[in-house]
């Protein structure tokens, strides 16, 4: 069976001016970029030194004091990749030259109050704005996306992600510290993709918890999606498992009246190493055989090639629809902030 799974790249060159040079863009921007082969024209960061080690990495012919420099110095069809903070994105938007094309790094803001200001001022310079999230254009989500539109695995009626590791928080000294970890800077990837598969929810329950022995303000979560009597779609993730690899997990499944998709999400095992990815399904229709599909590339940093490629196509025309502009994902941000309200709340008092 043959799966159209890559994503469609756009036919205007349009240069990539990259606003921060945290880990991010080393480990999946810039190598997704030069994947892809498109150019990054300059890059700038608070403290130049990392930039221009970045830079010289890459081949990134410009490094740039300060976002009004990397501005002045761009051409009109400059896309701009914001890889910072969310407390600093909407000081940095309101820099971007009005009706330009930006690409933002997720979560859409730390609380929802700062997604409204992000939303607010994406629509006030009329910018062509879209988040990073990009786990839905991992190769096996978009091979997943083509079984289920196709009908192949019928009609949709339970999607689960269960992630069972240990997470190396300490590599990300920005996050690690952040009082809503685990959904706003993990889980939001599920929310999300859930989401871009099963729509907008009737309602959320969610219990996001601490580790008694660890520092960290969540490290688990669950959490409830309601759909209605059929659908049930539901988030697993313990990031604690410090017990070896044997009882790791981490997938994706979607299961259907005539079928069923099972996705492995490597990368987060042996995170930031990983482990191969692993994509099979069964269509009853063919018997109840399992088949393993091979597929190029993996979320890291193919994926980011996704992202990037859906917003330069929207700019160019060649696409009318951006699958993760802001005015979709603030919807992903609603369910995160229902999440952590419901996780405030509780359950029915016994």
């Amino acid at each position: 069976m043959e799966i159209p799974y890559k994503p469609i790249l756009p036919d205007t060159r349009m240069p990539i001016v990259i606003i921060g040079a945290g880990g991010i863009v080393r480990d999946a921007h810039l190598p997704a970029y030069r994947k892809a082969g498109f150019e990054v024209s300059g890059i700038t960061n608070r403290t130049r030194a990392r930039a221009v080690k970045v830079a010289e990495e890459f081949g990134i012919p410009n490094v740039y004091d300060s976002v009004a420099e990397a501005v002045a110095s761009s051409q009109p069809n400059t896309v701009y990749d914001l890889t910072i903070m969310p407390e600093q994105f909407v000081e940095t938007l309101r820099l971007l030259p009005d009706g330009s094309a930006v690409l933002i790094q997720k979560p859409m803001g730390d609380y929802f109050w700062q997604t409204r200001e992000i939303l607010e001022v994406c629509r006030e310079k009329k910018l062509v704005a879209a988040i990073n999230c990009q786990l839905r254009f991992a190769p096996y989500v978009s091979a997943a996306r083509y079984l289920v539109s196709q009908g192949l695995i019928g009609d949709l009626y339970d999607m689960e992600v269960r992630v069972t590791i240990n997470t190396p928080w300490e590599i990300f000294p920005h996050v690690i510290i952040h009082p809503r970890l685990e959904i706003q800077y993990h889980s939001i990837h599920y929310i999300d993709l859930v989401r871009s598969f099963l729509g907008e929810p009737a309602s959320v329950m969610a219990k996001t918890l601490r580790h008694p022995a660890k520092e960290l303000s969540s490290s688990r979560s669950t959490i409830l999606f309601d759909y209605g009597n059929t659908m049930h779609a539901v988030i697993n993730t313990n990031h604690d498992h410090d017990f070896g690899a044997k009882n790791q997990e981490s997938y994706i499944k979607w299961e259907g009246t005539r079928g069923a998709i099972k996705a492995k999400m490597g990368l987060l095992m042996d995170y930031p190493h990983g482990v191969p990815d692993h994509f099979e399904y069964c269509l009853l229709e063919e018997g109840r055989e399992w088949k393993t599909m091979e597929l190029e590339g993996s979320w890291f940093p193919d994926a980011f090639i996704g992202t990037m490629s859906s917003l330069m196509r929207f700019k160019e025309g060649s696409s009318d629809v951006l699958p993760t502009s802001v005015e979709d994902v603030v919807k992903t941000m609603a369910v995160v902030e229902a999440a952590y309200k419901s996780s405030d709340i509780g359950g029915v008092k016994m």
